[in-house]
């Protein structure tokens, strides 16, 4: 059955794929080649400008007294970068991680030590996520590809004003091409390890007159790494008594954690009859299944279970069969993948009232299903089994509207509002038998969660003499948000045995924030920008997620979080501007940080405590340098320093020894990162590039195993990246050999160890090996 299911899927994903590549291929008569882009990739990467539009309008990124990371198409596509976690690599003080099993498909999210990993809709992101001028409201689903994009702004440091809520640690925007006057196109397709296949394509056309049309597609298939093996088969004879599952085979694997099954197709049209109107209408669709992240045993407590079952360095024994035991009258196995299935429309109009006034008006819906298995303890053992089964349904509606103006040569003005109305159900099944013996802690969950948002804001640019760019914003929200919990036995009917007190009740939040800023920049040369400026920002707040009785759930709602951020920096293009250098120092004032407590006597409960409060202030400090250099002709490099560290200045007692004053509020310290490329030109011949990209990420904080324990770290880590790209004259055919991860560095970015105490055992994610691919790309 399972080798039935995975084809099904591979074939499922295959057609989506097909389909990509169909109407990429009667795209395929494109009269002209794409010759911006011929341009940009053969312009040196220090000189290429970049517009972004962090504060509402169009700034070249060197005139933006912000902390911006932009990253072109031209530049993710030399370093091979095709999902969104890959750019936390160069991006000072920024970390992007594909979450665990058992949190499904979902992206954990910081900047500057600030942000959230925990999917449950309870909780909200601390780093804004935006597509297309759109808030993505999710951790889930939010490992995206990076299809047909134009550019990636990573915004660093609170963006109360400018993105609103949960943009506490900072923000992130995705923007996609728009349709263009012009009959273009472009497919690629790759070959790898572990049958790595990706196809990719997109298409531009001219329907008529002032409208026009563009079509992206991308499939991605690839074997997983870590070895899902079956103990009894391995270890016959074994005295823990565990027998081989039918079907293993003779190898005894049972499946391949961390593979990649991803497609995805976006549509867009755009009407642009002059500079008064634009409108721009998108639709997208993703489907991703696959087997679960790679992850493996990485801590073993031998007090309670045997070593034996630490397979190794790239395999589990990990079991997802869940024997009789409590309501369960029969074994079951859950299921070791996920599938995503989620759609989404959008609509951005601006009209232009005047030469000098405009309305934008941006309006989107989105709507997402996901469905994966866990096992919480990663053992064969079936006497301590755990295991979850988890359906989350999400939708999601939003309208923004801005007013821009232009009030003479000296001020730039944006108001606007923003509404979002936001749908979650939660459905799970835990089958949890490892807390005590004979203890079968079962139970059905089906919790809809509504959460809404409402806000106005304004933003004046103005620049009262020659140099000098005075900006001030501000920015007021209120928030709510409602759970009501169901916790049902596994009939689907009955109250729970151990949760029943909770079935029914509805936990409520609700709130309002203002932030504001501050900031002033002066030009002192054209290649010189000082900046300094001071704002605030929040992640919004929530009710406790995983109550254990009533008072925990109606007493456990908590506030916002907020950060107060001071901030200088210094922007620069040197030797007529073949050397970029821009430099950032801020402190942030943290305060009221959401943390999970370990006594919840004070919200009147006696239950083992599942609550989350505002408990601790902190403050944080670092710097950050980013460098683009193009020293000779065909010559580019790229760096990026970054250090951060952080100290609480107050704790709740209610924390307990979970976390303590000493501890570190962020990691890791230092990350750095370089790459070096060089265009040597063969004439007639094409050209042809090396490359290669290195990025240092710092020891990163484990936590704690158990309350008192000792904090744990993971061991720093260095990646590196080579690709060989060679170009035809005419620059429209490229062929590529890359290799990832070329010194095979082995390490462990995230674990899993909420059970260590009952289980004794964590596992950990493992980072992908060593491994090489062929690209050939093609544009008409």
């Amino acid at each position: 059955m399972a080798q039935a299911h995975r084809t099904t899927s591979h074939v499922r994903l295959l057609a989506a794929g097909s389909l990509a590549a169909l109407m990429l291929g009667l795209a395929a008569p494109a009269m002209a080649q794409d010759a911006q882009a011929q341009a940009e990739e053969s312009t040196p990467e220090s000189a290429r400008e970049i517009v972004v539009t962090a504060q509402f309008r169009e700034q070249r990124l060197q005139d933006t007294p912000l902390s911006i990371t932009a990253v072109d198409a031209t530049l993710l596509a030399s370093r091979n970068q095709t999902d969104l976690s890959q750019i936390a690599q160069q991006a000072p003080n920024v970390t992007l991680n594909a979450m665990g099993g058992a949190y499904g498909s979902s992206l954990g999210a910081s900047i500057r030590g600030i942000g959230q990993f925990d999917f449950n809709p309870a909780y909200e992101p601390g780093v804004g996520m935006y597509v297309d001028d759109v808030y993505y409201a999710t951790l889930t689903g939010g490992i995206f590809d990076l299809l047909d994009l134009e550019r990636v702004e990573v915004l660093r440091g609170p963006q109360g004003t400018l993105t609103g809520r949960n943009a506490i640690g900072g923000a992130i925007k995705l923007f996609s091409k728009k349709p263009t006057d012009e009959n273009s196109g472009m497919v690629e397709a790759v070959y790898g390890s572990r049958n790595r296949v990706d196809i990719r394509g997109s298409a531009n056309f001219i329907l008529a007159q002032d409208l026009y049309a563009r079509i992206s597609g991308v499939y991605k298939r690839q074997n997983g790494y870590v070895d899902q093996i079956d103990y009894g088969c391995a270890n016959p004879g074994n005295p823990q008594g565990i027998s081989a599952r039918p079907g293993s085979g003779q190898d005894c694997v049972i499946d391949k954690l961390g593979e990649k099954g991803y497609a995805g197709l976006r549509g867009s049209v755009r009407y642009n009859p002059g500079d008064n109107f634009d409108l721009v209408i998108i639709g997208d669709y993703t489907h991703e299944e696959r087997t679960n992240a790679a992850e493996v045993i990485s801590l073993i407590n031998p007090a309670r279970i045997t070593n034996a079952y630490a397979c190794g360095r790239f395999c589990t024994y990990a079991n997802f069969y869940a024997p009789p035991g409590g309501f369960v009258s029969q074994g079951y196995e859950m299921p070791n993948r996920l599938k995503f299935d989620g759609y989404g429309f959008s609509a951005n109009m601006t009209v232009g009232l005047s030469d000098s006034i405009n309305i934008q008006s941006i309006t989107a819906y989105r709507n997402y299903r996901q469905k994966w298995g866990t096992d919480d303890d990663f053992t064969p053992d079936l006497a301590i089994a755990g295991q979850g089964y988890n359906d989350l349904k999400f939708w999601f509606f939003s309208e923004e509207l801005r007013v821009n103006a232009k009030l003479g040569d000296m001020i730039d003005l944006t108001v606007g509002g923003f509404y979002s109305d936001q749908r979650s159900v939660y459905f799970t099944r835990q089958d949890i038998r490892y807390i005590a013996p004979g203890l079968n802690f079962q139970f059905l969950g089906n919790d809809p969660v509504n959460a809404d948002s409402k806000a106005v804001f304004g933003t004046v640019i103005a620049r009262p003499m020659d140099g000098l760019t005075l900006t001030g914003g501000l920015r007021y929200t209120k928030e709510s948000k409602d759970y009501t919990f169901v916790r049902k036995n596994f009939d689907g009917v009955t109250k729970s045995i151990y949760l029943g007190a909770l079935d029914g009740v509805k936990a409520v939040y609700s709130g309002d924030k203002v932030d504001w800023r501050l900031s002033a920049d002066y030009r002192f040369s054209p290649e010189v920008l000082a900046y300094v400026t001071v704002g605030t920002g929040f992640k919004g707040g929530g009710v406790t997620a995983r109550p254990f009785d009533a008072a925990q759930a109606l007493n456990g709602s908590f506030d916002p979080e907020t950060v107060t951020a001071y901030e200088a920096g210094l922007k620069t293009d040197l030797f007529d501007r073949r050397l970029r250098i821009n430099i950032a120092g801020f402190i942030n004032d943290y305060n009221d940080i959401q943390l999970p407590l370990i006594s919840c006597a004070s919200l009147g409960s006696n239950a083992p405590c599942g609550a989350r409060q505002n408990a601790g202030n902190g403050r944080i400090k670092g710097f950050e340098l980013e460098m683009q250099a193009s020293p000779i002709e065909g010559l580019d490099i790229d760096a990026s320093l970054s250090h951060l560290t952080g100290n609480y200045k107050n704790i709740d007692p209610r924390v307990g020894n979970a976390i303590l004053l000493t501890d570190p509020i962020v990691t890791p310290n230092w990350k750095y990162s370089f790459g070096i490329q060089y265009r040597a030109d063969l004439g007639s011949a094409g050209s042809i590039t090396p490359r290669f990209d290195f990025a240092h990420t710092g020891k990163t904080s484990a936590g704690r195993i158990a309350a008192g324990q000792p904090i744990e770290f993971f061991n720093a880590y260095d990646i590196g990246n080579a690709r060989l790209t060679w170009r035809n004259e005419a620059e429209d055919l490229s062929i590529s050999f890359e290799v990832q991860n070329v010194f095979n560095e082995y390490y462990t970015p995230f674990r899993f160890a909420s059970v260590y105490a009952f289980t004794g055992t964590a596992y950990s994610q493992v980072g992908r090996p060593r491994e090489w691919a062929v690209t050939v790309q093609k544009r008409f």
